[in-house]
Order: structure tokens, then C-alpha cells, then sequence
């Protein structure tokens, strides 16, 4: 992250491409206030949660169908989020890189980040369609624990939600560009544009129009394209120019490189607890997948916190600001701190209320008793560590958190996971070893954050 000049400080005036105002100089040497923790978090918030919140819905829609189907959307979802998950850095590196130009003056240069962006999100959504098309019924079966019914809807369900990955990663890459210019609230409207068709469709083509687990990827599919499109269209009312430039696009590879390898192994611990659980019994595969679900859209939720953090520490250390840096990673630890044991208290409160809403399987509510302890009972631990990931992704000490993250998962979350199956532990193994994972995590960044290294962290554009 880039700051002004000595001396000079920015204020805000109309942007050039009709949307939220970009930074400029200001007279008289005076400093514009800077945004609060929330004020950053809760636009973040909104983009964050849209899809998530929709997989909730989504998989509320399903169990309805009975746990074989829920244990397909389980399979299947997992692939594709998988995937999706491996190349998140389209976001969180263009932002950067966006954000370096527009802070320089250069809008015309960040929105060519995001040209540059939607070309590689293409490349890379085309290439997992085509690996989903040939790999769709070995993977399922794989992490179904053999062929069946469950991995037969599994594959069914992947194979035309897969069709949706080049207009997911557009979305990503769109998001990315945007906050880097300071739009907060054209991808808001996007994304949330997208997954309202969604959720409007998912329940009308699974059971009045009676196409099942397909009608939910037929959904899925609708509601990426249109926000896919409205982020093409802001690029195109930018004026922008549609050539591509192959060295930005293996430039922006290189700046993934260190989320990549975090990402790879932090999901193939997540794709190993889904197939221990799909090995005892649909029944947990269900409870696992509805738990998953949760624990996934409340780390967005908290996720929000980290990308205020994000900024709020890179404008303070590339202004020379070291304290205000320390500042706000106090801040936004007792933010998140708050709100993790806010999300424990209610999630406790309505144990046995949120379960119901996703399947009337008594076998499957059963096993999701046995989870909803550790959900809820990590959430503080995890609002702390979230939000310190992002005072450190602020600093550009991203190879630490790297570092860490692969540790966490193989001492913890991984070896957990696969003796749950030998030692007859069920979900309670799977969910001890997520527990211990974050633990892990929370150790590591608080050492970090209390030490003085953060603060002269190699600048990095990468998350």
C-alpha cells in the first residue's frame, strides 16, 4: 500500500468513472478523518456474506430432499469451494495492485489491473470447468468414500454448477478492483443483485419445478452470471481497454503464490474432514456439511474485521505511523473478541432451533449436537485470530501467516482428522482437530503482534 507524498495528504473528489470518489491532494496540508474499524468492515461485510448466506439457504433447501441429497450438495459444494478458494488472491492481489495505482493518481492503471484480472479469472474459470467435466465422477466418488447414491448426486450437482467457476472468479477479480479505487458500494449492489435471483430461484426449480440438487446448480449458475456481467459492465463503462498484457497476468500469479500454497493446504484439510465424515455415515456427512456451512459464513462475518484491519494498518505504516498501526490491532482484536463471543452466546441460545431449519433427520440432527459444541465454542478464539490476520496482511507479513497456517494444519486439523476414522471418534475427532487449528493460529498471531517484526514486514500485494 502506497502513501502521499511528504506534506501532502488526500481528499476526496469525483472519480472519473462516475462512481464513488477517489483520493486526491488536499489544500493547506490538512488530513481527512480516517474511517473507523466498522465503517471499512461493514460494506466488506455485505460482499462477504452474500454467498455464503446463500449456500445456507441453499443447503436448507436441499435437506428437505432427504440426507442423500444433502450428502451430494456436501460432496459436490466442497469440490467447487475448494477451487474457488484456491484462487481467492484474484480479489485480494488485485486489490493491492489496483489500489497502488489509483493512490498514485493512475486510475486509468488500476482499472487495467482489473482488465488484466477478468482475463485471468477466464483463463483459470475455464480451466477448472474442464478439469470438473473430466474429473467430476472419480473426485465425488473419492470423497464420498466409494460409488453410491451420494456420490452419484454429488457428481450430478458439479458437473452443472462447475459450468458457473469463470463467472465466480470474474466476480472475484471485479471485487478486487473496485475496493481498489475505493468503491465499496458498486459491489455491494452487485453481488447482492446476483444472489437474491438465486435465492429466489433455488426453492422454485428444486421443488415446484421439480428439478432437485440440479435446480440448485442451475440457480447457482443464474445468479454468478449476473453479477459477473455487472462487473463487466463497470469495467466497460470505465472505458477500459481489452487487451491482454500476458506479463501482468503471470505478475499477478507470482503475487498469489504465498495465498496459493496457504489456500491448497488449508482446503485439502477441509476436503480430508469431509471424507472422514463421509465414511461414517450420511448421517454425519449431513450434520457436517449444515456445521461446515456455518462455520464458513460466520468466518465471513468475522473475515470483515480483517479486511478493515487490512487497510487501517497498511495506510498507517505506509504513512510512517507505527503507532497508529499497534492502535488498531488492539482495536480490532477486541472487535473481533466481542464479536466472536457474541456469535458463541447465540449460536448456544439456538442449538435447537438452527439445526431443524436445514433436515428433519433425526440421525442427522444427532450428529449436529455433537458439533454445535465445538461451533460455538471456538467462535471468540477465532474472531481474535481472523482479525489479527489482518492487521498482519496490513503489515505485508504474509509470509508468516503462510508459514503458520500450514503448520496449524498439519499438526492439528490434518492428523486429528484422519485418526478420527482408525479411532472410531466420528465428528467429534473431525471438529476437535478444526478447534485445535485455530487454537494454534491464535498462539502464533498473538506472539507475532506482541513483537515488533510485523512492523517492518517486507510490503507485499499478496493475501
Amino acid at each position: 500500500m502506497t502513501s502521499p507524498p511528504s506534506g501532502q495528504h488526500r481528499d476526496h473528489v469525483p472519480s472519473p468513472g462516475g462512481g464513488e470518489p477517489v483520493q486526491a491532494t488536499a489544500p493547506g496540508g490538512l488530513r481527512p478523518p480516517r474511517p473507523g474499524v466498522l465503517a471499512l468492515a461493514l460494506p466488506a461485510l455485505v460482499v462477504l456474506a452474500a454467498e455464503p448466506l446463500y449456500l445456507l439457504v441453499d443447503t436448507a433447501v436441499i435437506g428437505n430432499l432427504g440426507t442423500v441429497a444433502l450428502g451430494g450438495l456436501a460432496v459436490g459444494g466442497g469440490l467447487l469451494a475448494w477451487a474457488a478458494a484456491l484462487l481467492n488472491f484474484l480479489a485480494y492481489g488485485t486489490t493491492a495492485r489496483a489500489a497502488r495505482r489509483a493512490g498514485g493518481g493512475d486510475r486509468a492503471g488500476a482499472v487495467e489491473e482489473g482488465v488484466q484480472a477478468t482475463w485471468l479469472a477466464l483463463a483459470l474459470g475455464l480451466l477448472v470447468v474442464v478439469l470438473f467435466q473430466l474429473l467430476a465422477g472419480p473426485l465425488t466418488r473419492l470423497l464420498a468414500g466409494g460409488a453410491g447414491p451420494v456420490a452419484h448426486a454429488g457428481e450430478e450437482w458439479l458437473r452443472i454448477a462447475a459450468l458457473g467457476a469463470p463467472l465466480l472468479l470474474v466476480s472475484l477479480a471485479g471485487n478486487g478492483w473496485l475496493r481498489g479505487v475505493q468503491e465499496l458500494r458498486r459491489p455491494v449492489r452487485f453481488v447482492l443483485a446476483g444472489s437474491l435471483v438465486s435465492l429466489v430461484l433455488c426453492p422454485l426449480l428444486v421443488h415446484p419445478a421439480g428439478l432437485g440438487l440440479v435446480g440448485s446448480a442451475v440457480a447457482n449458475v443464474t445468479g454468478q452470471a449476473l453479477t459477473a456481467a455487472l462487473f463487466v459492465q463497470a469495467l466497460r463503462r470505465e472505458g477500459a481497454t481489452w487487451r491482454v498484457r500476458p506479463g501482468a497476468l503471470v505478475h499477478q500469479l507470482v503475487i498469489g503464490r504465498d495465498l496459493l500454497l496457504r489456500a491448497a493446504v488449508l482446503q485439502l484439510s477441509f476436503l480430508v474432514a469431509a471424507g472422514v465424515a463421509a465414511r461414517a455415515g450420511t448421517a454425519a456427512l449431513g450434520a457436517h456439511q449444515i456445521a461446515l456451512q456455518l462455520f464458513f459464513f460466520l468466518a465471513l462475518v468475522l473475515d470483515a474485521y480483517a479486511i478493515a484491519a487490512q487497510t487501517l494498518v497498511g495506510q498507517a505504516l505506509g504513512g510512517g505511523r507505527p503507532g497508529d498501526a499497534r492502535a488498531t490491532a488492539r482495536r480490532v482484536t477486541a472487535w473481533g473478541l466481542g464479536t466472536g463471543c457474541l456469535v458463541a452466546a447465540l449460536l448456544l441460545a439456538l442449538r435447537d432451533v438452527v439445526p431443524p431449519l436445514f433436515t428433519d433427520d433425526p440421525a442427522v440432527l444427532a450428529q449436529a449436537a455433537v458439533v454445535w459444541w465445538f461451533l460455538a465454542g471456538f467462535q471468540p478464539l477465532a474472531g481474535v485470530v481472523f482479525a489479527l490476520d489482518g492487521v498482519l496482511m496490513g503489515a505485508g507479513d504474509v509470509g508468516y501467516l503462510r508459514t503458520v497456517t500450514i503448520a496449524a494444519a498439519l499438526v492439528g486439523f490434518l492428523p486429528l482428522s484422519l485418526l478420527a476414522g482408525p479411532l472410531d471418534l466420528g465428528l467429534a475427532g473431525v471438529w476437535t482437530g478444526l478447534t485445535l487449528f485455530i487454537a494454534l493460529r491464535l498462539v502464533a498471531v498473538l506472539a507475532r503482534v506482541a513483537g515488533d517484526r510485523w512492523l517492518g514486514a517486507p510490503e507485499t500485494v499478496s493475501r
